[in-house]
């Protein structure tokens, strides 16, 4: 670069997102006074700069820039408040200075597949600057950096260390620059030739101090042109969308995030105070959190932060310092109240806000205006959100929640409604992701409305899905949704696919989700009558195809056809309807009672059949010696009890027949038989609760049925030590000597 050059050009090497170099920018703005500003981002984000400082755009923002024809290729830029960029650019329009990105285009990119917006080559530089913070006796980059630049402020004189700092790096590290970055910072100097050429005479250029070197010398206009000549022209959109300090956080992945997002905040609000403030912060959330945190707490807090950060010869304390006076004066060495302060005030889960002059595309436009309509606000950090599907508001608010889902924006969880009924209410827990902007715009090429968009992506679906279970569990989503126009074809792909479906296990997985739907259309004012008719003849299939679907199994098949089995049957009974319900237990009793069926299987159909009434104890009882009889394989016997008792223990808690034959059977078997099955018989006995657990156990100590007799033959009561409970029973009893009561 000329001297003369030299004197126009103004370069400022900064840290994305340091409140220190924004503070040292914004003042060195002031005293060069500016008539042209480069900053480092995507040119494509021109048109957008002039939305910073206006009412309603809200950092933390980020600029989204995406190829409308392919919406999945996408790059986020995030600012904060902190940011120096955001300074810079809040600089140009606050006093009407031009301003423009310079870096190079995000459409003339090499195929970038992460497309997240990170710094390209962040990680390369890292690695030198660590070993500038471990010669300066640091552990980290990031502390190191936080006491050199962010808690200066010398403006000028801190930009002047940062370049002949990085000159020195650069120089140890010259061959490490990729061919993007080459690209990157000869289109940077491109763009200072052209400012140059339009005049300005003072020009700030604001950019990663990794870049300052570079940019310093101007070498020829070709060999730069010559860089990126061949370069892909492709036509990106951008707009601001909301971001959160999460997603500026380190431990999101992005690679030029911040430690502690939350904690710079006060740094750039308060500066030199800033550690005082943040650990009142730090008081009120124990407070509000029913932990201790008295003003002594912070007095004692700030005097032993600022005594560390003496010892260590810092000026102030810095983020390392509070942390250890937080863990000794307010954690008591207790990692539980910490976690709840590096959560709630080091990240911070804040989000920013966009306004509506923003340019966007109708989808999401529509979407905000539903949002802003029934006064649902975007926050990171989750909030409940409980529904009344009676009232019409919440009502849309569901709808709202279950066609965004649909869309594969789960900005709401469904979670279960306790004590409340499940189809009048709806328990969702709301948290906004950023990364939903760019879901919502891949989106928009099915509609420009969220209705239309949901209707078109659910009959794509619809014609695309290959199995019932699919199908049906898109049929849940549609009239959960509303989609009034997507009912009919995918209702008709339903009839279609179960006409031609011979699998019993997809027939029995297709119901529950179609009678969950049946249950909710009341309430929904959803017209159900063409689903009831294709539940009721999936329900007449799966009838038909019970006794002989449970027949040659494999023991892992058999396991999941009784999981479907049981889901089944609780969504057929739930249909209370009589005939079709008699159909099924008819169905059943066949399976169970068939020698050809899986004793999983018949195991499990038993036990329904006599948990609904259907049998009594004779019928299970008699069903039960059948498969305990020494004609049957132990093998067998046991899957047939595992299909009998998995789940609960209460039939043999409760019942003296049952609980015989088991115990005659368990007795029956050779030593060398019972230890083969014992795997197999403890999984069984597992899935009982504890109370049950040990009501047997106490039940088997006490004897009982062949056990007892057993006992009873081989031994006798001992007298002497049964007397010596009796004082204890006549305390608890209060009542008379129980030898006056027995010679009564």
């Amino acid at each position: 670069m000329s001297s003369d050059a030299a004197q126009q050009v103004h370069l400022f090497g900064v840290r994305h997102h340091g409140p220190g170099c924004a503070r040292s920018l914004a003042a060195a703005l002031q005293a060069l006074q500016p008539d042209c500003i480069l900053v480092e981002g995507p040119p494509e984000g021109d048109a957008l700069v002039a939305h910073i400082g206006a009412p309603g755009l809200a950092p933390p923002v980020a600029l989204l820039v995406y190829d409308p024809d392919a919406p999945e290729r996408a790059a986020f830029y995030p600012f904060a408040e902190y940011s120096p960029e955001w300074q810079a650019l809040r600089y140009a329009n606050d006093h009407a200075v031009p301003a423009r990105f310079f870096d190079l285009p995000q459409g003339q990119r090499l195929p970038d597949p992460a497309g997240d917006g990170q710094p390209d080559g962040e990680e390369m530089r890292t690695d030198p600057l660590r070993w500038l913070a471990e010669a300066a006796g640091f552990g980290d980059v990031d502390t190191w950096w936080d006491h050199l630049v962010e808690q200066r402020c010398d403006s000028l004189d801190l930009f002047a260390a940062i370049r002949e700092m990085m000159t020195a790096v650069r120089a140890e590290f010259a061959a490490s620059s990729n061919a993007l970055e080459l690209m990157r910072e000869a289109h940077m100097r491109n763009a200072i030739r052209q400012a140059l050429k339009q005049g300005h005479q003072r020009i700030a250029v604001v950019c990663g101090a990794w870049h300052v070197p570079a940019l310093a010398v101007l070498p020829s206009a070709k060999s730069d042109s010559e860089l990126l000549k061949g370069l892909p022209r492709t036509k990106m959109a951008a707009t601001w969308v909301p971001w959160s300090y999460g997603r500026l956080a380190y431990a999101s992945g992005y690679g030029a995030g911040v430690t502690a997002p939350g904690w710079y905040e006060h740094v750039w609000r308060r500066s030199e105070r800033a550690s005082l403030y943040w650990l009142s912060d730090v008081a009120r959330l124990l407070r509000e959190n029913d932990l201790d945190g008295s003003p002594a707490h912070v007095i004692e807090a700030v005097r032993l932060a600022d005594a560390l950060a003496a010892l260590r010869e810092r000026p102030r304390p810095g983020l390392a310092e509070l942390l250890e006076a937080v863990r000794t004066v307010f954690c008591h060495d207790s990692d539980a109240p910490l976690r709840l302060i590096e959560k709630a005030l080091l990240v911070n889960e804040r989000l920013g806000q966009v306004p509506e002059t923003v340019p966007a595309l109708p989808l999401v436009k529509d979407v905000q205006a539903q949002q802003k309509r029934l006064r649902m606000p975007v926050r990171a950090d989750g909030i409940d959100l409980d529904l009344d599907l009676r009232e019409p508001t919440h009502l849309e608010k569901s709808l709202l929640l279950h066609r965004l889902a649909m869309l594969g924006i789960p900005w709401g969880s469904l979670r279960a409604a306790r004590g409340k009924s499940g189809t009048f209410h709806e328990l969702w827990r709301l948290a906004w992701e950023p990364e939903f902007a760019v879901r919502l715009i891949e989106a928009s090429v099915w509609g420009g409305t969220l209705d239309s968009a949901c209707t078109a992506y659910a009959i794509d679906c619809a014609s695309k899905a290959s199995t019932l279970p699919e199908l049906t569990a898109l049929m849940e989503k549609v009239l959960l949704a509303d989609l009034r126009q997507a009912v009919g074809p995918a209702m008709q792909r339903v009839q279609d696919v179960s006409a031609t479906t011979p699998d019993l296990g997809l027939l029995l997985a297709a119901l529950p989700p179609l009678v969950n739907v049946l249950r909710y259309g009341s309430v929904r004012g959803t017209d159900t009558s063409s689903l009831a008719k294709v539940v009721d003849g999936l329900i007449a299939r799966a009838c038909i195809a019970l006794p002989f679907g449970a027949r040659g199994l494999a023991d892992d098949a058999a396991g999941v056809l009784v999981r479907q089995l049981v889901a089944a049957d609780q969504a057929i009974r739930l249909m209370e309807n009589a005939q079709r319900l008699n159909e099924w237990f008819a169905a059943m009793q066949a399976a169970a009672t068939s020698e050809l069926s899986h004793p999983l299987v018949s195991g499990r159909c038993c036990r329904i059949l006599f948990e609904q009434d259907r049998w009594d104890i004779e019928q299970a009882s008699r069903q039960l010696s059948l498969r305990c009889s020494p004609a049957v394989a132990p093998l067998l016997t046991a899957h047939w009890l595992e299909g009998f008792l998995q789940g609960s223990g209460a039939l043999l808690v409760h019942s003296d027949r049952l609980w015989e034959l088991i115990n005659a059977w368990l007795v029956s078997l050779p030593g060398d038989v019972f230890l083969e099955l014992l795997p197999l018989l403890r999984r069984t006995f597992s899935t009982f609760s504890a109370p049950e657990r040990r009501q047997l156990a106490e039940r088997a100590s006490a004897g009982g049925g062949a056990v007892a007799g057993l006992a009873q033959s081989t031994r006798a009561v001992d007298a002497e030590r049964a007397n010596r409970v009796l004082p204890v029973l006549r305390t608890i009893l209060d009542a008379a000597p129980l030898e006056e009561a027995g010679h009564a």
